[in-house]
């Protein structure tokens, strides 16, 4: 599978298979986080693998109550470790390199037949909390992960003629 099949097959998986992530999968999904670029290549990131089935099922709590995390074999907290940093543009640096590389993550996970979904709606602290994470770090984004129990259709996108302007925003 090239990267564009894994754009264009990539889907959030909201049900996963009682089976677990070979540990050498794995590695490669956190090899592909690890490789991504980021603002001034600071590598400003901590990446939490839980897998104890406690540990994702009071994360899932955490996470608004979604069962489905913890169904997922592994979750992964992606923690910056310096969330108050700003780019040039005065953009976050944590949200920015974070969205990166959950996103090789994501496209990783495609490849190798895992599916997984980004999760936003999370209790930060609470979060934080369960993981142990320093009070100078911040979790930014969840994703569980795991061999989907699902196939879930592509959702619909705007067409190229409304996202895409040429020379000006139009």
């Amino acid at each position: 599978m090239n990267v564009i099949e894994a754009i264009k097959t990539r889907r959030s998986v909201r049900s996963y298979q009682d089976k677990p992530i070979e540990p050498e999968k794995l590695q490669r999904l956190l090899e592909a986080a690890r490789l991504a670029p980021s603002a001034s290549n600071s590598q400003d990131w901590k990446f939490v693998v839980v897998q104890d089935p406690q540990a994702r099922q009071a994360l899932a709590k955490a996470c608004h109550n979604q069962a489905f995390i913890a169904q997922a074999p592994v979750v992964i907290a992606a923690c910056s470790t310096n969330p108050t940093r700003l780019m040039a543009s005065g953009q976050s640096a944590a949200a920015v390199d974070l969205a990166i590389a959950v996103d090789h993550i994501t496209l990783a996970a495609t490849e190798l037949g895992l599916g997984s979904c980004w999760i936003g709606a999370f209790d930060a602290p609470a979060v934080a909390k369960l993981l142990a994470v320093p009070a100078d770090a911040v979790v930014v984004h969840v994703l569980p992960l795991g061999y989907p129990a699902e196939s879930p259709p592509a959702r619909p996108r705007k067409s190229a003629d409304e996202v895409i302007c040429q020379e000006k925003f139009s």
